[in-house]
């Protein structure tokens, strides 16, 4: 590594100004640039660096810390911060061009056009530094500013001192410095993701329409919005478990916590440990660019979230005033639109910049839109307009939660901090803690649409999406219709603490991105309004498989982190031992031992039969049988010919939610069309039947492939991973889209030091130049963990100990 300051590494025997509780590294003295002071100055911190490139950051306060989280950040993912940066500035179309589109880590904008208009209008409202400057909770504590001041700091000090040599971005003049408001807009960006950021395009590219124009029927928006709020089909996910203290060895708590996120981009986990000594001290994942840990333990607790079902927006359908379409009617009355016109730089294919200027509108209620996503169209006609209501557009309290759980030292502690902060946008949140307490909540912030408001208030569309898919559309020319205020809720329109579905002290509280009624099977958990989540409806898969597992294990008990870590590398496939031994049986039984393709022409299916028999039901690597039975299964379920409830014999049954619907429908012409069209394609791209599925899925890093475990959402399974696509002439499926990211099991053996076992399954860095670039995924590839480093004597022990003093200069 260059340095244009050389920083000066600690040696082992040199570290007992880090032994101590309160030890602290000492600050630079060097001034920062002249013209450039971001921190105020002064600041540094101590990375203590063990295997797989794992930074244990200390500092002696909330700005040092921050300081050198950013700096390791920094080093690791220096190409994919800065260019999420660029996009916070709206500058994407300036830097990259406008048609090309953003990784989605920061909003669902389809072009950087789109993305620049929406970042651009947040910026030129001041949106951020309004809530800034607003007092805890609405806006952050001193702490959390303190930490996005020194992330800043250290981001900017490791660019001045160091060299990039990363192919991404190397010498690139879009690697700019930031400043503390940049970190915090980021984390504005990731807190409107489910809501406005979402619906970027129809917000930035809303304009009437002339005449009534077309309207897409109610029952089509209402199947839409299914498609797009059901979390079991959604691009993110997650799995997690909390097990009680009856259930373990030793009758301390257990945590296992595995989040479904993208594996490049701007969305992805970085691992860290973080002290602030007699302070602060936490280890976890982070979300690239934030300052606190996202998911996490610290000596007392673990804690994971999952993607609810909890749809954190709503829309309001207003009636326009006669003959202008910029003003709208409440209780009779005209109110004018606000005009925000929005300016933004281009650079056209000859290199040339020009502008481009475009108007977005807003009301009392948030933004217009003519689009929620591209299958959710709301057209701006001469008699009605459609806005957006995200309630997690008023504070920036995401932060504050995080932080809070960070500290928290039992299942009371997080309960207690999530009332305090109410910051969660879109996830719910499971724990565990030492003394043997498990906690499931959907805390998060929602728009405040009960029941009895929805019955009086949805529009003819809203009484149709809001079944269907949680989305609540309300009639905005009313009053009335106002989303109220709980009384013990953080700001208006939101639900408060009290009304959260939440379970405590179950012997084992899962969820699998589905609402909260079956958190745990035995204690199913009702009463909640339907903006939240359906009940007793039928499950996904990878529910009814974690159920069982999870089940089983508590019923066992004794259980201990091994265990966890059995279960996520366990690869079952809940969908193979619900249909591949009908499956194989039927293929026995075709006539000549052939089935008619999509095509109409008949393929010899009879090898297939033996391996779908054969196949032991899971998807490690070496698993043979598991690529044809994940073929075969994606064009059963997609097939749209199979009316609903045709799949399945036996119906689903709320009586028995788990084990229904079952027992693989193999008479409908769909499945002899499916299993003709499998092995026809992978005998085109010369696979066999019984190849094992890590040769066709795999990444490669540095010209090497690495076989990847795990499969699809659609066989049920708990490590998922969702391919980039199939590509037979690259061998199958040869990249990760999203998967199984920051896993961590965590227990707890009474001596203050956890028990952890954890993975970066992408591993630490994103830059190809670095020893950190695949280590992690190879460990995944073998099924194993990282033992966790958390107390100092344990940190001291690591073999590749690597300790730097970092600070401005």
């Amino acid at each position: 590594m260059h340095l244009r300051h050389r920083l000066r590494a600690l040696t082992v025997g040199g570290l007992a100004l880090l032994t101590g509780a309160t030890a602290l590294p000492a600050a630079a003295t060097a001034a920062p640039e002249r013209g450039h002071r971001p921190s105020g100055g002064g600041l540094s911190a101590v990375i203590r660096y063990t295997e797989y490139g794992i930074p244990h950051i200390v500092g002696k306060d909330y700005a040092n810390l921050g300081f050198g989280q950013g700096w390791a950040q920094a080093a690791d993912q220096v190409c994919v911060l800065a260019d999420g940066f660029v996009t916070l500035r709206g500058e994407r179309s300036r830097t990259f061009g406008a048609d090309r589109k953003p990784d989605g880590s920061l909003s669902e904008a389809g072009d950087n056009l789109s993305s620049d208009l929406f970042f651009r209008g947040i910026n030129d409202a001041r949106t951020v530094e309004k809530l800034l400057e607003q007092p805890a909770p609405a806006g952050p504590s001193k702490q959390s500013k303190e930490l996005m001041r020194g992330w800043a700091a250290g981001y900017n000090a490791w660019l001045r001192q160091n060299r990039i040599n990363d192919p991404a971005c190397k010498g690139a003049g879009w690697v700019r410095p930031v400043t503390a408001l940049d970190v915090a807009r980021r984390g504005y960006a990731i807190t409107v993701l489910g809501g406005q950021g979402m619906a970027a395009d129809g917000i930035t590219g809303a304009r009437p329409t002339t005449g009534a124009g077309p309207r897409t029927g109610a029952k089509d928006l209402a199947a839409a919005a299914r498609k797009v709020f059901d979390r079991q089909n959604a691009d993110m996910g997650s799995n997690a478990v909390a097990f009680a203290g009856s259930t373990t060895a030793d009758g301390r708590g257990l945590l296992l916590g595995n989040p479904h996120y993208p594996w490049a981009g701007g969305r992805r986990f970085w691992q860290s440990q973080l002290t602030v000594p007699g302070e602060l001290n936490v280890a976890g994942g982070s979300l690239l660019g934030l300052p606190m840990i996202s998911i996490g333990h610290n000596a007392d607790i673990a804690w994971s979230h999952t993607v609810s079902t909890g749809v954190p927006l709503s829309l309001y359908e207003l009636k326009t005033a006669p003959s202008d379409p910029y003003s709208y009617l409440v209780d009779g009355r005209p109110e004018k639109m606000t005009k925000r016109t929005v300016t933004v730089p281009v650079r056209g294919k000859d290199g040339r910049l020009s502008d481009v200027t475009r108007t977005q509108w807003h009301t009392r209620y948030g933004p217009v839109l003519t689009s929620l996503t591209a299958e959710l169209p709301l057209p701006w006609t001469a008699a009605s307009v459609f806005v957006l209501v995200d309630p997690n557009a008023a504070n920036l309290r995401f932060g504050e939660s995080s932080l809070g759980l960070s500290k928290a030292r039992s299942v009371q502690d997080v309960r207690d901090a999530l009332r305090r902060t109410q910051g969660l946008p879109w996830v719910n949140t499971i724990a565990a803690d030492s003394k043997g307490h498990s906690l499931y909540t959907q805390s998060q912030v929602l728009p405040r649409v009960t029941d009895e408001l929805a019955a009086r208030c949805s529009t003819p569309l809203g009484r149709q999406t809001l079944p269907a898919g949680g989305l609540a559309v309300l009639d905005g020319s009313r009053g009335a219709c106002a989303l109220g205020r709980d009384a013990d809720a953080a700001q208006p329109g939101i639900f408060g603490p009290s009304a959260m579905p939440t379970l405590v002290d179950a012997p084992y509280a899962e969820n699998s991105n589905e609402s909260p009624w079956l958190a745990n099977a035995d204690r199913p958990l009702t009463g909640y309004p339907r903006i939240f989540g359906d009940i007793a409806t039928q499950r996904g898969l990878r529910t009814r498989g974690s159920i069982e597992d999870v089940a089983a294990m508590a019923e066992r008990g004794k259980l201990t982190v091994d265990d966890l870590q059995k279960l996520q590398f366990s690869n079952r496939a809940p969908a193979g031992d619900l249909a591949a031994e009908d499956a194989a049986k039927a293929c026995a039984a075709l006539p000549s031992g052939t089935a008619r393709g999509s095509d109409g022409k008949p393929v010899d299916v009879s090898a297939a039969c033996g391996v779908l028999a054969a196949w032991d039901r899971t998807v490690g690597t070496g698993s043979k049988g598991a690529l044809l039975f994940d073929r075969f299964w994606r064009r059963l379920v997609d097939d749209e010919a199979i009316p609903v409830g045709q799949l399945w014999r036996v119906p689903f049954s709320a009586a028995s939610p788990v084990k229904t619907p079952n027992t693989l429908n193999t008479g409908h012409p769909g499945f002899a069309r499916a299993l003709a069209d499998t092995v026809r394609e992978l005998r085109s791209a010369d696979i066999a039947l019984d190849a094992p599925l890590g040769k066709h899925q795999f990444v490669t890093r540095n010209g090497k492939r690495i076989a990847i475990p795990g499969g699809t959402n659609a066989l049920g399974i708990w490590n998922i991973i969702e391919a980039r696509g199939w590509n037979a002439a690259r061998g199958g499926y040869s990249d990760v889209g999203v998967g199984s990211s920051y896993i961590q099991a965590v227990g707890f053996d009474g001596s203050g030091c956890p028990v952890a076992r954890t993975l970066l399954t992408y591993s630490q860095s994103s830059n190809s130049a670095s020893p950190h670039y695949s280590d992690q995924t190879e460990l995944f590839s073998a099924g194993r963990m990282v033992r966790g480093r958390f107390c100092e004597k344990d940190i001291m022990a690591s073999p590749k100990l690597k300790v730097v003093r970092v600070g401005e200069r």
